[in-house]
C-alpha cells in the first residue's frame, strides 16, 4: 500500500474494531481467570490475590475502552466539541504505569476531529517509548487553530511505531490490527487540517501537528 492509498470504510471500520478488541482481549481474560481462582480454590490468600487482580484488570479495561470511544468513535457526537479536561482524564486512565503525563494545554473546548487527533498522538507517543517515560503535551495558537507538540522522554525513546513511515512517505506497513492506528492517525491529521512532524531532539522524539497553513513557516 503507497501512501496515499486509502482503506474503504469497511475495511478500516473493520480493523479499527480488531484493534480495540486486541487491546481489552487481555485484561478481559484475566478477570475471567481471576474468577475462575474464586470459584476453585478456597485458600484466603488466593481469593485475596484473585480480587485484586480483577479489580486492577476491571479498571485497565474500562480505561482502555473509555479512550477508544473517544480517539475512535462517536463519543461526544451531539456536539462539534470536546472538553480538553475530558481529553486529560481519559488519557490519564490510559495510560499505565511506566508513562507519565505531562499536560499543559489551556481549559477549554476544542473541535472534535482535533481533539481524536490528539488522542492518537498520545496513543504513539507510547509506542516510542517502549521502556516507559514522561510524555509531555504543550500547545501554541488558539483553541479553534491549535499546533500541538509532544516530547517523548525516555530511555529507548524511538519515532512511534509505524506513523513515522505514513507521515515521512516511506514504504508503509502492511494493514492489521497492531499498525491500524498509526494510519487512523495519519487520515485524522488531514481531516483535521493539520500536518504531521517526527524528529529526534537529543535523546528525545518530538511529535508535532499543526495547520496546514504553518506546517512550512
Amino acid at each position: 500500500m503507497s501512501q496515499r492509498s486509502q482503506l474503504t470504510d469497511l475495511e478500516l471500520a473493520a480493523l479499527i474494531s480488531s484493534k480495540i478488541c486486541h487491546d481489552v482481549i487481555g485484561p478481559v481474560g484475566a478477570i475471567h481467570n481471576g474468577l475462575e481462582i474464586l470459584d476453585e480454590d478456597e485458600n484466603a490468600d488466593a481469593k485475596s490475590y484473585a480480587l485484586d487482580v480483577i479489580r486492577n484488570v476491571t479498571q485497565q479495561a474500562s480505561a482502555r475502552l473509555q479512550f477508544a470511544r473517544f480517539a475512535f468513535g462517536a463519543a461526544g457526537s451531539a456536539g462539534a466539541v470536546i472538553d480538553l479536561a475530558t481529553a486529560e482524564q481519559i488519557s490519564r486512565g490510559f495510560l499505565g504505569a511506566k508513562h507519565r503525563l505531562g499536560w499543559r494545554l489551556p481549559p477549554g473546548q476544542m473541535a472534535k476531529d482535533r481533539v481524536k487527533l490528539l488522542l492518537n498522538l498520545i496513543a504513539s507517543a507510547v509506542t516510542a517509548l517502549p521502556r516507559g517515560g514522561d510524555i509531555e503535551l504543550s500547545m501554541a495558537g488558539s483553541l479553534e487553530a491549535p499546533a500541538f507538540v509532544i516530547r517523548c522522554r525516555g530511555a529507548g525513546a524511538r519515532p512511534p511505531q509505524h506513523l513515522v513511515e505514513f507521515v515521512n512517505g516511506g514504504k508503509t506497513p502492511q494493514l492489521d490490527a497492531m499498525s491500524i492506528q498509526a494510519y487512523y492517525t495519519w487520515r485524522l491529521s488531514g481531516a483535521a487540517g493539520m500536518s504531521l512532524e517526527i524528529r529526534k531532539d537529543g535523546p528525545d522524539i518530538v511529535l508535532s501537528a499543526r495547520p496546514k497553513s504553518q506546517a512550512r513557516r
